[in-house]
């Protein structure tokens, strides 16, 4: 996938054509809403969607509390205390975003967050209360000039949000899908989306892959973290959403903005996979960064020194981490004494005790690791993709709240009101006359195919699978040339390698081809030990991870400045005359990135009926 285009006109909604390599559906099913997801996203909408009246089918590739959601630490953020309000909200927001937030959709966030808060209180979540009082207990994180971080079980807010939700769809009697990777988004004569092809690994109804119709398809398959060696993401976040949506024709946009969480728990260079996060909200409660010398290096940085936006945080300590010769900063709080560590962060205790950390007697060792992308698929207010009938909510979609930094704990806010929105919208009189009738339009294509009808430019195409081992590659290739400081040489060679494993896959898929180098491949084999991967989970999350890979690359080449959470070593200011705009990016039938450049910050309209 190599950038084609810089236009700044509107981009086709086409599908490219491409799919993954997979089985042909042996089963089927008929719904008029699938919902990808279960975390406070995609619950959130398949409920509300069902309470419409609308059937609804959730698909989760693990099990329904096994996502992103369930990891949340810190809390959720609105502006439910005294003396706050959605403007000052509003203003920490943008601030955060560093230019780069619609500013309307964040006005959206913040008016209807207090409300669509209590609304989850009333599916049966149960957040922390103030000592003697019914109020709800607040506390602050990074950006946050306010108190405004609702909580549950201290540290435990995601877990008891997934609770609530998971039990109100069981009770609902919801249709769920466990176990289940999507793998291609399925559409009619007219390219609107008549559901998706999903492989289930083994257990429950189905087994294998097969197909859910439904005219309405709902993203919430959270965030893409493990393209890197170290992420807070699950194992489970692979970028599949991003990717279904990019081989379907709907654009990107923002990917190059991944927040790097500046304090997760130091497990040494080695460390890989899901790192344990140290929540913002124990610095939020007064905890401090400390280099080995027991020496404060936040204050006189920035007006908030500590709760700083996460961007400014990381950078500090990778700066003076870098400065010092070392490998990871301190953070300090061991003034808080046990009892409070005991009772505000149970959960973060244990897994420093785990690792054989005692944040009561010690300084925890900190360091940045993946944690969230600001960006996605790009949606409207709706949650309406460019793609009809598809739509995306929660840390898979780009819906302009974010901007260049996700201000913390607006995430499942952001979860919490979009998918609201996306129901109300599937709900609405336009969406039901779609979803009226036993059975959702029938696809122009044979089901075993799983793939719409491409346009006469599009042929239909398979895409090379990689090999499972590739995934390893991947993470490291992006660590090293992506990650939390990024340069041109960084990001061109992270590029070429990149393409080396597309070629490779490409090869194995077939005869090398003549004008490929000699030798060992990135993976260690040579081209004559080449075998086409056998598609299944691992093969498909690892051609996920390289296409969201590629795409990140390739935005973060083109945008030369630094910006939020996105920093350029080699153009360290930020440039609001060139670069206070967007990347629009498609996938065309040819496997090229087309990228169109916004030419404001302001995105334009997506293209639906």
């Amino acid at each position: 996938m190599t950038a084609t285009g810089t236009g700044t006109g509107p981009g086709p909604a086409a599908g490219t054509g491409i799919r993954l390599t997979a089985p042909a559906p042996g089963w089927s099913i008929e719904a008029d809403v699938v919902v990808v997801g279960s975390g406070v996203a995609g619950l959130t909408a398949a409920l509300r969607c069902a309470a419409a009246g609308r059937r609804t089918v959730v698909v989760t590739k693990a099990h329904l509390d096994d996502g992103s959601t369930r990891w949340a630490q810190g809390g959720i953020a609105a502006a439910l205390g005294d003396g706050d309000t959605p403007e000052q909200h509003l203003a920490d927001t943008l601030v955060a975003g560093a230019g780069l937030c619609d500013e309307t959709a964040v006005r959206t966030l913040v008016t209807e967050g207090p409300d669509a808060v209590h609304r989850l209180i009333g599916t049966g979540a149960r957040f922390d209360t103030a000592p003697g009082s019914d109020e709800i207990a607040l506390t602050r994180e990074g950006g946050h000039h306010r108190r405004r971080i609702a909580h549950a079980g201290g540290d435990a807010t995601g877990a008891e949000i997934s609770r609530a939700l998971v039990e109100a769809v069981r009770a609902a009697g919801l249709r769920t899908i466990e176990n289940a990777l999507v793998l291609d988004l399925l559409t009619d004569a007219e390219g609107r989306t008549a559901g998706v092809t999903l492989h289930v690994m083994g257990e429950g109804q189905h087994d294998g892959v097969g197909a859910v119709h439904a005219p309405a398809v709902v993203l919430a398959t959270g965030g893409m973290g493990q393209v890197f060696s170290a992420t807070t993401n699950p194992a489970v976040s692979t970028g599949d959403g991003v990717a279904l949506a990019l081989r379907a024709g709907a654009e990107i946009s923002d990917l190059e903005f991944v927040q790097f969480h500046p304090t997760v728990l130091y497990l040494g260079p080695e460390a890989e996979g899901q790192q344990p996060l140290i929540s913002e909200a124990v610095r939020g409660e007064g905890a401090h960064l400390v280099d080995a010398d027991g020496t404060r290096f936040m204050v006189g940085r920035h007006e908030l020194a500590e709760l700083a936006p996460r961007d400014i945080v990381a950078k500090a300590i990778m700066g003076q981490a870098h400065e010092q010769g070392v490998e990871h900063m301190y953070l300090d709080g061991r003034h808080f004494g046990a009892q409070m560590w005991e009772t505000r962060f149970p959960t973060i205790l244990a897994a420093c005790r785990s690792h054989g950390i005692d944040p009561v007697t010690e300084p925890i060792p900190v360091a940045p690791a993946a944690h969230y992308a600001s960006g996605g698929v790009r949606t409207d207010l709706r949650g309406r993709t460019t793609v009809p009938g598809l739509y995306a909510c929660g840390e898979v979609a780009c819906t302009g709240v974010h901007g260049a930094n996700r201000l913390a704990s607006n995430s499942l806010l952001e979860g919490l009101v979009f998918a609201e929105r996306i129901a109300a919208d599937i709900a609405a009189p336009h969406s039901s006359e779609a979803a009226a009738g036993d059975a959702p339009g029938t696809p122009a294509h044979d089901v075993a195919e799983h793939t719409a009808p491409p346009a006469p430019s599009a042929p239909r195409t398979t895409l090379p699978l990689l090999a499972p081992e590739t995934r390893t590659a991947v993470q490291r290739i992006m660590t090293a040339g992506a990650g939390v400081l990024r340069s041109a040489e960084s990001l061109a060679r992270a590029a070429a390698e990149l393409d080396r494993l597309h070629r490779e896959a490409t090869a194995g898929a077939g005869p090398a081809r003549r004008d490929e180098p000699a030798g060992a491949t990135a993976t260690g084999s040579t081209a004559a030990d080449r075998k086409a991967p056998e598609p299944g989970v691992e093969a498909w999350e690892a051609t996920n991870l390289l296409c969201v890979a590629r795409v990140l690359v390739a935005a973060a080449q083109r945008r030369e400045e630094t910006r939020g959470c996105h920093w350029r070593e080699d153009h360290p200011d930020r440039d609001d005359a060139s670069w206070r705009r967007h990347f629009r990016i498609t996938l065309e039938a040819d496997r090229a990135l087309t990228i169109r450049t916004t030419a404001t910050a302001e995105f334009p309209p997506t293209v639906t009926p």
